[in-house]
């Protein structure tokens, strides 16, 4: 059975970690591998991964398979790209400069898309905070503007009631007042 380029899983439940590995195509998922290769954590964003890419590239010349996840790992290390360009030199299409060179032009273009992504990632999320900003203060304005005007409704019911208090108080002292110096 041929070797396999495959991932091992670690980590906590519902928090994967995965262990980029060399195994024999017969050993279970976690069990015995020949050689790791690398790591990757999804929990990331975007996800983390760390990869020995000339060792990838020498199991993949040795006749290593990759799994489907770890295919699309390799190709986006560029461990596959660099597998193609070893191919063209080792057949005379191209010289090894050359090949380095386009897998280094290949790298800094990757590396610059994934920075751009972050930066775009971080000033979305930067914008989302500001708009719940806002709207907070939105919010808080308008809680505070209700509880004013409920405050000024208990203040002017409290003054009325004082005053129609105050009426029916000198109501009462007029009538008395006139019912005394009529009986004397």
């Amino acid at each position: 059975m041929p070797s396999r380029i495959r991932l091992q899983r670690h980590g906590k439940k519902n928090q994967p970690f995965y262990h980029i590995v060399v195994a024999d195509g017969r050993a279970p998922r976690d069990g015995r591998f020949i050689e790791k290769i690398g790591t990757y954590n999804p929990m990331t964003n975007p996800a983390t991964i760390v990869l020995d890419v000339e060792k990838a590239a020498q199991w993949l010349k040795n006749g290593a398979q990759p799994s489907d996840t770890c295919r699309r790992i390799l190709s986006y290390k560029g461990v596959l790209l660099k597998r193609h360009l070893q191919i063209g030199v080792e057949k005379g299409a191209i010289s090894q400069e050359q090949a380095d060179v386009k897998f280094n032009e290949w790298l800094q273009a990757k590396e610059a898309k994934i920075a751009n992504a972050k930066s775009e990632q971080e000033n979305k999320l930067r914008n989302v905070k500001k708009e719940r900003l806002e709207c907070e203060k939105k919010f808080n304005e308008a809680k505070a503007t209700a509880v004013a005007a409920k405050r000024q409704a208990a203040a002017e019911a409290e003054a009325a009631a004082k005053a129609e208090a105050e009426a029916a108080a000198a109501a009462e002292e007029a009538p008395a007042a006139e019912e005394a110096p009529a009986a004397e």
